[in-house]
């Protein structure tokens, strides 16, 4: 087993379209599988895995090359459409027949599909036995709840441990010289056997076209300059899972990886990139969390397949996002809706300003890093629970929105007293100024916070609504933070950055969307496109990592995180346009 950290994560697609599995796992829009070493977290395996994101991330069968019995050395190759292990003995290819179907062929090279736990006990592990109906044998995951059933097309298969407990050996080999082939489903109880509807190649075409086609509507602009937009599109597509369990709504996770939730800010970034190509998607990612929001207005922290969880919360960037959104995403699909929006953004709101304000103060409160999304920024470091200028600040754009949509749905009453809260807010920020920037304060006893993170600079997202004196205060600030791959969360001059801090140095793809925004928007147009420019490289040399080390450029943590791809497609489609 390796560490996932020494893995290479290439940018973009090379030499007809191939990708690095290592980097990012081989799957399809609406599966909840993939194929991939990476089995947990920053762990990578040898062998590819069958993965599946059912119930959380498990590991569930390891895929073992062979020749004659033995354990083969082959060469991974993967492409959006199919994934090819090849050999000096021959080669076995893997297409995402349907999301839950997953079909291989071989010839000269065989495939052991082996249990990934080490031994069954009466609450985990898989179980082996051979359906007596069709023959056909059937893993049972304790893990997922799932089965997983392998159906012969051509060929023949070999069965060792079928219906043993315990420790012992679990595998199905393809065996024989000739050529063969074979499905794998997941499935939960019962379902008709398995009947052949399409060829190999059919279903590889049939997988390649779909991924074409969304390519064609979320970076028609794309081009030489922007080299990585293929790739980026293909981690957004790949990550994108069916509703089922706790999603009632098509959802593009963070990652296929070990971040397999989303988060109730990463939610925004992702629509904002497929506003303008997938609007339907684009729409059911921004409103996801919402079907989860609390009666008190909170929103969950994270949702994915079998959980949705409150303990933290995460910023209101909402407003902000929906301003842009409303932007691209057709009216047809937003005004009728925006009574529903208006009601989910005012409760939201609420939260903020009758939950978390301490009676007298302004300034609503984050209870720890993680309500921030910044969950270890060195502004944490001497108070958990402060009010932050951040905060203050997604807020006033909250209410902002607010008060214009009870204007257009005509409730002047409810726009009066968003005109308010947004008054009372502006001036809690206000006291959070310290004429050299803005500073975070304990909101037990207005303790100071350290002041060298990114995050206090983020009032920038105010962009033209902020005074040209405090942005160009900010901007000069945020240049501290420039390194030559982009904006490291804290300076690396600071006696507290760390090269994979987290949130203590390593460059994030939200921090850096919602700066160049705020920045362009106050008029600070050439380091915006500094900030801009320096992220599509970075990218592009490191691939769409969810950090990244603030002075090497290297790639940190989850290999392949969708906010991160979405954030390169807003900035390489902004840069074609420019130039």
């Amino acid at each position: 087993m390796t560490q996932l950290d020494t893995v290479p994560a290439p940018a973009a697609f090379h030499d007809e379209d191939h990708f690095d599995v290592r980097a990012i796992p081989f799957s399809r829009r609406g599966s909840w599988l993939d194929l991939s070493p990476v089995v947990g977290l920053h762990r990578a395996e040898r062998d590819i895995h069958l993965v599946s994101h059912t119930t959380g991330m498990h590991a569930v069968l390891r895929l073992v090359p062979t020749v004659a019995g033995a354990q083969a050395d082959a060469t991974t190759i993967a492409t959006p459409s199919v994934l090819r292990w090849e050999s000096p003995a021959g080669a076995v290819e893997a297409v995402f027949e349907t999301t839950d179907v997953i079909r291989f062929r071989g010839r000269g090279l065989g495939m052991r599909f082996t249990e990934a736990a080490d031994e069954l006990t009466p609450f985990t592990g898989m179980y082996l036995f051979a359906d007596p109906i069709d023959g056909s044998p059937v893993y049972t995951s304790y893990e997922t709840g799932r089965r997983y059933r392998i159906t012969v097309i051509a060929g023949e298969v070999r069965v060792v441990g079928a219906e043993s407990l315990g420790s012992a050996d679990r595998w199905v080999e393809t065996v024989g010289p000739d050529g063969w082939e074979l499905v794998v489903e997941e499935l939960e109880t019962a379902r008709e056997p398995y009947r052949t509807r399409t060829t190999f190649d059919d279903a590889r075409e049939s997988v390649r076209d779909e991924f074409e086609a969304f390519l064609d509507t979320v970076a028609p602009w794309r081009s030489d300059d922007v080299p990585a937009a293929d790739a980026a599109a293909y981690v957004l597509w790949s990550a994108t899972v069916r509703p089922e369990g706790f999603l009632d709504r098509e959802g593009v996770l963070m990652s296929k990886h070990w971040m397999d939730k989303v988060w109730s800010w990463d939610h925004c970034f992702n629509a904002l990139a497929l506003a303008d190509g997938q609007p339907k998607l684009a729409f059911d990612q921004f409103m996801l969390p919402f079907d989860h929001q609390t009666d008190a207005g909170a929103l969950p922290d994270s949702v994915t397949h079998s959980e949705a969880l409150y303990n933290y919360v995460k910023p209101p960037i909402h407003g902000w996002a929906f301003t842009a959104l409303r932007r691209a995403l057709p009216a047809s699909l937003v005004d009728p809706q925006l009574p529903e929006i208006y009601r989910r953004l005012a409760a939201w709101s609420r939260f903020w300003l009758d939950h978390r304000r301490v009676p007298g103060h302004a300034v609503p409160h984050y209870q720890h890093g993680n309500d921030s999304g910044w969950d270890n920024a060195t502004t944490f470091d001497r108070d958990r629970v402060i009010e932050s200028p951040d905060l203050a600040a997604f807020l006033l754009i909250q209410l902002g929105v607010l008060r214009g949509l009870a204007v257009e749905l005509g409730n002047e009453t409810d726009a009066s007293a968003w005109a308010s809260a947004e008054a009372e807010v502006r001036e809690g920020l206000a006291t959070l100024w310290r004429g050299d920037g803005y500073v975070a304060v304990a909101a037990s006893d207005g303790r100071e916070a350290k002041r060298r993170s990114l995050l206090t600079l983020l009032p920038i997202v105010l962009g033209e609504a902020l005074e040209p004196e405090t942005a160009d205060v900010l901007a000069d600030d945020i240049r501290t933070h420039l390194t030559e791959w982009g904006l490291a969360t804290e300076p690396i001059d600071s006696q507290d950055y760390e090269s994979d801090g987290y949130w203590r140095g390593p460059i994030w793809a939200p921090s850096t969307v919602l700066v160049e925004d705020g920045l362009r928007r106050a008029g600070q147009t050439a380091l915006a496109d500094g900030v801009r420019e320096r992220f599509l490289r970075l990218c592009e040399k490191s691939g769409f990592a969810e950090n990244f080390d603030a002075v090497t450029g290297e790639g940190l943590r989850d290999r392949a995180y969708t906010w991160t791809a979405s954030a390169y497609l807003l900035f390489a489609r902004a840069y074609v346009e420019q130039r």
